[in-house]
C-alpha cells in the first residue's frame, strides 16, 4: 500500500533533534512571510522558476512538496526563509530542519529534470531591512539522491506501520455495530442524517431534542463512514469540558462494545486512535519553568526522545488526558507538544473549538497543509456563533503604553509616541462618551503597525533582557492588526473611555468587535471533507446560516423529540417580571413560586438567574424564608472541582435546590436523569443586556438582515432558556416541571421560540 508524505512532514519527523524551544523571537507572520518571498522572487532575472511543483518516490513511499524558487541558468534551487533581527541567533537545529527541506527538494529537482548535480541556496531574508544572506552549497544527484533516501528510510517504516494501521482500522469501522440493542427514538434520524453528510461530503446541520444521545448519534454514523468516505481524521469539538468527555466516553463505549462482541481468545482493543488535545495551562507539568531546554527538564532533549514516546504513546490507542501524562512521564517529555505532535497520527481527536475555527487554529492548519480528509463534528453548536465572534475580535487598552515605553528603546518611543497621537484623536472626537465607528481609523492602525515593527526589532536583540509586558502587548496588537485586515461590514471600531481618567489624560480601550464571524467560517468550513453541526437548539435555521456562513447546499434537519409532553409541566409565571427595573420587587413572589412547587413535589430543582447579584439576591431571601431547605449556590470563582461538586450534589431521590446563573456551567453539557433533577425555575430571557454595544450590533443587524432584536437579543437568550430547560427531561421515562418566571414568555414572539412539544400553561 502507498503512503504519500509531504516534504516538510518527512524533514520535521526525520531530521528533528534537540530541545523543544520556544523562547520568544519575534518571526515574521504568515503576511509578512508572502511578502517577502514576493520580494525575494522579484529580485531574481528573467525565466527565474517560483512556487516549483516536485514529487518523487521511495519504495511505497511518495514525497510530494513545492520548492520556493528555481534558477534554471544557473541550476540553483533556493529555499526562502524569513526573519528579523539577528541571524546568528537562530537556533542550530531549526536550520539543521532548513536545510534537510532543501536537500529533499534538491533530490526531487535533480530526478525530474535529470540532472547530474545542483547549487543549493537557503535565502534568509530579513523583513525588517530587506537584507538577503544566502548560505550555499554545491551538491552532486547522487548525493542529494542518497540523502534522499537516508530520510525516507527513517519515515518508510512508520509509513509501512500507519498503512497497516489505516487497513485495520476501516476494516473494524466498516464492522462496527451500535453498542446498544437498538437506536433511541430519533437517534436513527440523525444517525442517518451525519452518514449521508460524510460519505457526500456536506454540510449537516442537525437540531435534535436532549436525551436522545447524540454524541453516540453522531460519532457511530461519522465513524462507520471513514471507510466509504476514505476520511483520514475525525475531529470532535465541543465548548466545554463536559462535551469532551462525554465524546471519550461515548467513544470508549463503541470500542468496548466491540471488544466483547470478540471472542475471548481473539479480543484486542479495536484500532481507533482516540487523542483528547487539552489547553496548555491543564497540561503543563512545570507552569514556573519557560518552554526552553535550559529552564524546563521535559523540553531539555524533546525532540531525541519524542520518537520513543510517539511510539509508545500509538501503542495504547486511547490517548486521554491522564494516558498522555503517563507516557510523556515515562519517556520525559513534554505531555502538552506530545499530544500536539500526536495529533498528525491519531484518527479521532476530541479538543475545544479553536483548534479548528480560531485565526490560529492548529488542527485547520494542519489539515489545509496535509490535505486531509477530515470530518469535523461540532458539539452544542449553538455556543459556536458566540465563540468565533470572541475568536475574531480584539481590543486594546491604552494605558498598557505607558508600560511598556519604560523599557522602550528610542525607535521604539518615537514609534509609540505616534501611536498615542493618533489615539488621543480618537478619543477627542466624543470625549468620555463610547462610540462605535462602520470604518477603521487608518492612522492609528498605521501608527501600530510602525510599533509592531519597532518592538520586533528591540526584542530580536539577544543582550536586551526579555520584557514579559512587552512581549504581551506585541501579540495583542499583531492581533490587532490581523483582525483590522479582515474588517469589513461585519465589524465595528469602537472607543470606550476608561473610568477615572482626568479630561486632559483621557485614556481608552478601542476595539474591533466582530458581530458576523461568517467571512472567517467559511474557510474553515470548506477546509473539511465534511461537517456535522449539532444540538438541541438550533433554530431558527437561517439566524445560524447567517452568523456561521454555511454553504448553500447544507443539508438542516430537526429531529423530532422522542419525549410526550405529559412528561413535562411547563407555566409561565405572568404576574412577575424579572427586568432589572423590576427584580428586587419580584424577589418575594418569585421565592413563593419556588417554594411552593418544592412544597408540591420535593426533589431536586435548579434556580436560573440573569447574573450572580440577582442570583445572591434571590438566594438570601429564599435561605432566610426557608432555612430548613438544603440551597447551594454557583459562585463567580467557581473552579473544575467547584462545579464538579455542584453537579454532585444532584443525587437520586434528593431534595435540595441549586442557584445558577443562565448560559453558565450548568445551563447545558450537564446530565441529570431520573430524579437527580426534576425541574428548574428560570427567572430570566436570557438576553444580553441593553446597552450601547448591544444597540451598535442590533442596529448593524438590522441593516444585514432586518432582524437586529431578535438576531441580537431575542434568539441568543431563549436559546439559553431552552438548553436550561431541556437538563429536566433526559430519558423517555422521565417526569419534571419548568417554571418559566417572567411575563414576556406569554408573548408570542418568544413563544414561537420555544420547543413545540411543550404543553404551556400560565398562571
Amino acid at each position: 500500500m502507498s503512503y504519500t508524505v509531504a516534504v516538510r512532514t518527512l524533514c520535521e519527523f526525520t531530521a528533528k533533534r534537540g530541545d523543544l524551544d520556544l523562547r520568544f523571537t519575534p518571526s515574521p507572520d504568515a503576511s509578512d512571510g508572502r511578502a517577502g518571498h514576493a520580494a525575494i522572487a522579484a529580485r531574481r532575472p528573467p525565466g527565474y522558476e517560483t512556487e516549483i511543483a516536485l514529487s518523487g518516490t521511495f519504495e511505497s513511499l511518495t514525497v510530494r512538496g513545492r520548492a520556493d524558487g528555481y534558477d534554471p541558468a544557473r541550476h540553483r534551487l533556493e529555499e526562502f526563509k524569513t526573519y528579523r533581527g539577528d541571524l546568528d541567533a537562530m537556533r542550530e537545529n531549526q536550520r539543521a530542519l532548513h536545510w534537510a527541506q532543501l536537500r529533499v527538494y534538491g533530490a526531487l529537482l535533480c530526478d525530474t529534470l535529470g540532472l547530474d548535480a545542483l547549487e543549493l541556496a537557503l535565502v534568509y531574508y530579513d523583513i525588517g531591512s530587506g537584507h538577503e544572506t544566502a548560505l550555499v552549497e554545491q551538491a552532486s544527484a547522487a548525493e542529494l539522491r542518497a540523502a534522499f533516501e537516508t530520510q525516507c528510510r527513517r519515515f518508510v517504516a512508520w509509513a509501512d506501520q500507519e498503512s497497516a494501521h489505516r487497513s485495520a482500522r476501516d476494516a473494524a469501522l466498516a464492522a462496527l455495530s451500535l453498542p446498544h440493542p437498538q437506536f433511541r427514538a430519533g437517534q436513527r434520524d440523525l444517525a442517518e442524517a451525519v452518514w449521508r453528510a460524510a460519505t457526500q461530503g456536506r454540510c449537516l446541520l442537525a437540531q435534535a431534542p436532549t436525551g436522545i444521545g447524540k454524541t453516540i448519534g453522531t460519532l457511530f454514523p461519522q465513524l462507520k463512514a471513514c471507510p466509504r468516505a476514505a476520511i483520514d481524521k475525525v475531529v470532535f469539538l465541543s465548548a466545554k469540558s463536559s462535551g469532551r468527555q462525554l465524546a471519550l466516553d461515548a467513544l470508549a463505549t463503541l470500542t468496548n462494545a466491540q471488544d466483547e462482541a470478540t471472542a475471548d481468545a481473539q479480543r484486542t482493543t479495536i484500532p481507533l486512535r482516540v487523542l483528547e488535545l487539552v489547553a496548555r495551562e491543564k497540561a503543563c507539568e512545570h507552569p514556573e519553568a519557560a518552554c526552553h531546554g535550559e529552564s524546563c527538564p521535559l523540553a531539555r532533549g524533546f525532540y531525541d526522545r519524542l520518537p520513543a514516546a510517539r511510539a509508545a504513546a500509538l501503542e495504547r490507542v486511547r490517548l486521554d488526558r491522564a494516558a498522555l501524562r503517563e507516557v510523556a512521564s515515562e519517556h520525559a517529555v513534554c505531555p502538552y507538544y506530545l499530544g500536539q505532535e500526536l495529533a498528525r497520527w491519531c484518527d479521532v481527536i476530541v479538543g475545544d473549538y479553536n483548534y479548528w475555527f480560531d485565526t490560529s487554529a492548529m488542527l485547520f492548519m494542519l489539515a489545509a497543509h496535509n490535505q486531509w480528509r477530515a470530518s469535523v463534528l461540532v458539539d452544542e453548536a449553538h455556543n459556536l456563533p458566540e465563540r468565533a465572534r470572541a475568536m475574531y475580535s480584539a481590543e486594546l487598552v491604552q494605558t498598557r503604553i505607558d508600560t511598556v515605553r519604560r523599557a522602550a528603546s528610542v525607535p521604539l518611543k518615537r514609534a509609540l509616541a505616534r501611536l498615542q497621537k493618533h489615539w488621543n484623536a480618537q478619543n477627542a472626537v466624543q470625549p468620555g462618551a463610547w462610540r462605535a465607528s462602520d470604518t477603521l481609523p487608518e492612522g492609528l492602525v498605521t501608527a501600530l503597525g510602525e510599533v509592531i515593527g519597532a518592538i520586533g526589532d528591540q526584542l530580536a536583540e539577544p543582550a536586551l533582557a526579555r520584557d514579559p509586558e512587552l512581549e504581551r502587548f506585541y501579540f495583542d496588537a499583531l492581533h490587532f492588526t490581523r483582525i483590522a485586515e479582515r474588517f469589513d461590514t461585519h465589524s465595528l471600531f469602537d472607543v470606550t473611555p476608561l473610568a477615572h481618567q482626568s479630561a486632559r489624560r483621557a485614556r481608552s480601550t478601542i476595539a474591533i468587535r466582530n458581530i458576523v464571524p461568517a467571512d472567517a467560517m467559511r474557510p474553515r468550513i470548506a477546509t473539511a471533507h465534511s461537517m456535522t453541526l449539532f444540538s438541541a437548539t438550533l433554530s431558527p435555521t437561517h439566524y445560524y446560516s447567517d452568523m456561521l456562513g454555511l454553504p448553500a447546499n447544507t443539508v438542516s434537519i430537526d429531529i423530532d423529540t422522542p419525549f410526550r409532553a405529559e412528561q413535562l409541566d411547563v407555566h409561565i409565571a405572568r404576574h412577575i417580571s424579572t427586568r432589572f427595573r423590576d427584580r428586587e420587587r419580584s424577589l418575594e413572589a418569585l421565592v413563593a413560586r419556588v417554594s411552593a412547587q418544592y412544597a408540591e413535589r420535593p426533589g431536586n430543582y435548579l434556580c436560573f438567574f440573569s447574573s450572580y447579584d440577582y442570583l445572591q439576591q434571590a438566594a438570601d431571601v429564599f435561605i432566610a424564608r426557608h432555612p430548613q431547605l438544603d440551597v447551594w449556590l454557583q459562585s463567580r470563582t467557581m473552579d473544575e472541582a467547584g462545579q464538579q461538586a455542584f453537579v454532585a450534589r444532584f443525587v437520586e431521590s434528593g431534595c435540595g435546590i441549586g442557584f445558577a446563573v443562565l448560559g453558565g456551567a450548568f445551563g447545558e453539557g450537564i446530565d441529570l436523569p431520573g430524579t437527580r433533577l426534576i425541574g428548574t425555575f428560570i427567572a430570566t430571557l436570557g438576553m444580553p443586556q441593553l446597552n450601547a454595544v448591544n444597540e451598535a450590533m442590533r442596529a448593524r443587524m438590522d441593516t444585514l438582515y432586518g432582524d437586529g432584536f431578535d438576531y441580537t437579543y431575542l434568539i441568543p437568550g431563549l436559546r439559553k432558556v431552552v438548553q436550561a430547560a431541556g437538563r429536566v427531561i433526559r430519558t423517555e421515562h422521565d417526569r419534571g416541571v419548568v417554571h418559566l418566571l417572567d411575563d414576556r414568555f406569554a408573548q408570542p414572539g418568544v413563544r414561537a421560540l420555544l420547543p413545540a412539544w411543550w404543553r404551556i400553561a400560565s398562571s
